[in-house]
């Protein structure tokens, strides 16, 4: 972009937060105005690129943002209208896009993002060994888990990998579970029997399988199902008292609706801890 990202941009308003998560798969993108959550957005994470081309996803959904805005009145606009981001937080799993995302995020708002790692205020009492081993997307989501919920609750966020986060009855970070996540379970399937094809991930509408894609879809999304009502079975019992379950990241609405452990789907938790995260260490 050839404006300055600070300054007001074809009638929007200077001062958002973007939060950026880069995950192993899926990069999400959400910008706030104040405290509001106004707009989100998904990319496939590439193995490697430049920040170039990682500012090129910001301007995209930037753009498809001021786009909406400035579309008819038919069209549905962003609650609380569009702004440009003077700030930005970056959390990021993938070691080597971690300086390509902050170069992107710093050229587009004009100062350095904060980057979730070692060394930032969290709000979060920690029971872990070693608390700089846990990832800054759990940090993200303990954030806003222990903001909006409070505890004991369980968090199980769906990505690459299937994560729990478990927080006791005084919001303490007692530890959690990684496990490989759904699609991790799908392409190892598919993989390792040169004959089995890969499948949608969705639910079967019979767990006995009457075809091979459906056999697939039922041992791959229902036993992720059963595997994760499992562990919610040995955590909470461990725990030694009844904890609400919010479940985050990819497909949470559909994976939390089969779980028969009344879990709450929240899909934009991860974001949200970014922003609370930003807050707690907001640089003046």
């Amino acid at each position: 972009m050839g404006t300055d990202a600070r300054e007001a941009v074809g009638g929007e308003r200077a001062g958002g937060l973007l939060a950026v998560d880069v995950g192993n798969t899926v990069t999400r993108l959400g910008l706030f105005d104040g405290g509001e959550l106004v707009a989100t957005w998904e990319a496939t994470t590439p193995e490697r690129c430049t920040s170039d081309e990682a500012r090129l996803v910001v301007t995209g959904f930037l753009d498809a943002l001021a786009r909406r805005k400035g579309a008819g009145k038919g069209d549905a606009a962003p609650a609380g209208g569009a702004c440009r981001p003077a700030d930005a937080i970056l959390s990021c799993v993938v070691p080597d896009l971690m300086d390509v995302w902050a170069r992107a995020l710093h050229a587009e708002c004009g100062r350095r993002a904060l980057v979730v790692g070692p060394g930032l205020k969290t709000g979060i009492r920690m029971r872990y060994r070693d608390p700089a081993e846990v990832g800054p997307d759990r940090v993200a989501d303990l954030a806003a888990a222990l903001a909006d919920y409070g505890g004991p609750l369980v968090v199980v966020d769906l990505g690459t990998t299937t994560n729990f986060e478990v927080l006791d009855a005084e919001g303490t970070f007692l530890g959690g579970i990684i496990a490989p996540g759904l699609a991790l379970g799908a392409k190892a399937l598919s993989q390792a029997a040169a004959r089995l094809p890969r499948v949608e991930l969705k639910a079967p509408t019979s767990v006995i399988g009457m075809s091979t894609r459906e056999a697939m879809q039922a041992g791959v999304v229902m036993g992720e199902v059963a595997r994760i009502d499992g562990l919610l079975d040995l955590v909470l019992a461990e725990l030694g008292c009844e904890a609400p379950v919010v479940v985050t990241g990819a497909d949470a609405d559909a994976m939390a609706a089969l779980l028969r452990h009344g879990a709450r789907a929240d899909q934009t938790l991860t974001l949200r801890g970014l922003r609370r995260l930003h807050e707690l260490n907001r640089r003046r």
